[in-house]
């Protein structure tokens, strides 16, 4: 992209169109407002550095007391604005928004330059897309003993938040609006959380297990409504317990451009050998490499599926995607595998919620 100084800023485009100096009039701050189309213009200083705002009713505001057109903007920025740095998730940013009713954060590095603009619209996710997603979020949690007493696993919290909701917000950020929960152990917890899902940008339903009869990774899909819309399109199925900011769209666009009949998302597993690691040959030793990493591919528990491949499941007993994944294997069908990236975690032991709560060692 390249600069554009149209109103004396020195920011990339588009980004630009939303920009004003704080010497400009209320007439050009209008101008920026309705270029930028996000119903703020963002004040800046010589050097970048982010001042101000001015929304679109500040400016109804002036003018309704009197002011003119050309009159400075000076008196009427708001100062003591809402930002964020680049690495603020999106599920904070909406609790910011919420809380402080407002639909447009700007974005900041450390020095306050503006670097981008959150919407609400964007926040949310800017277009809806026709895939369902059913997330399994019926296991006890035993591993994770104490913390899921009184709570079912996907519920724990990291950051003052649910796994689970950072994961319904994840999926609505990028465009999923039907989501169904798979419910079992503490299900009224779940459901006394999210509801319809309304308050969350989505439509939430439920699969309820038997407390007596636990369905696994895959057995729950047999749950979902019989004539249902999901069955249109393919399907997204995840465990309800991961960490994890995977791009929505291209792991459905990898699915529809590899014509799979399963896609399994896959990410990076490394591990350091606490001891130094030894070839021998003919009794000699050949090499000593002192405490090596190893890196895996491993399944992040993020799947997409064909429709039709609900029918394989029979109903009503426990069943593992892993299963489903051999019989497509079997049958000679495309598995694809696609990587999520990094940025991905499975909270199901203790060790692994404290380093997701920064608690030890690094978040993966």
């Amino acid at each position: 992209m390249t600069a554009d100084y149209s109103a004396g800023v020195a920011v990339q485009a588009p980004l630009s169109r939303l920009c004003v100096t704080s010497e400009a009039t209320l007439r050009q701050a209008l101008e920026a407002i309705d270029a930028g189309g996000a119903a703020i213009a963002l004040v800046l200083d010589a050097t970048d550095h982010l001042i101000g705002t001015l929304t679109d009713g500040d400016v109804r505001r002036a003018l309704l007391a009197g002011a003119g057109l050309q009159a400075p903007i000076t008196k009427y920025i708001t100062d003591d604005f809402t930002a964020v740095r680049s690495d603020v998730d999106r599920a904070a940013v909406l609790d910011l928004m919420q809380a402080r009713s407002i639909n447009q954060v700007p974005i900041v590095d450390a020095d306050r330059h503006l670097i981008g603009l959150h919407l609400l619209r964007d926040v949310l996710g800017a277009s809806e897309r026709p895939n369902a997603t059913v997330i399994m979020a019926g296991g006890r949690g035993t591993r994770l003993h104490p913390y899921t007493a009184t709570v079912p696993k996907p519920m724990v919290e990291v950051a003052h938040r649910p796994i689970l909701e950072r994961i319904v917000l994840h999926l609505v950020g990028g465009g999923i609006r039907t989501i169904f929960l798979a419910v079992n152990h503490m299900a009224q917890v779940i459901e006394n959380h999210f509801g319809d899902g309304a308050d969350f940008g989505c439509s939430i339903e439920y699969l309820r297990e038997s407390p007596d009869t636990p369905l696994g990774t895959a057995g729950a899909l047999t749950l979902l409504p019989a004539d249902g819309a999901w069955r249109a399109h393919p399907l997204i199925v995840m465990n309800g317990d991961l960490l994890t900011d995977f791009n929505v769209e291209a792991l459905l666009g990898a699915h529809r451009a590899a014509h799979a009949a399963l896609t399994v998302g896959i990410t990076d597993y490394t591990h350091q050998v606490p001891f130094g690691v030894v070839a021998v040959a003919d009794g000699r030793l050949r090499s000593l490499t002192e405490k090596p990493t190893v890196t895996w591919a491993v399944n992040s528990g993020i799947y997409v599926i064909d429709p039709m491949l609900v029918r394989r499941i029979a109903p009503r007993c426990e069943y593992l995607m892993t299963q489903l994944v051999d019989t497509c294997l079997e049958r000679d069908e495309v598995v694809h595998a696609h990587p999520i990236g990094p940025r991905w975690s499975d909270v199901g032991r203790p060790i692994d919620l404290s380093r997701v709560r920064g608690e030890e060692g690094p978040v993966t």
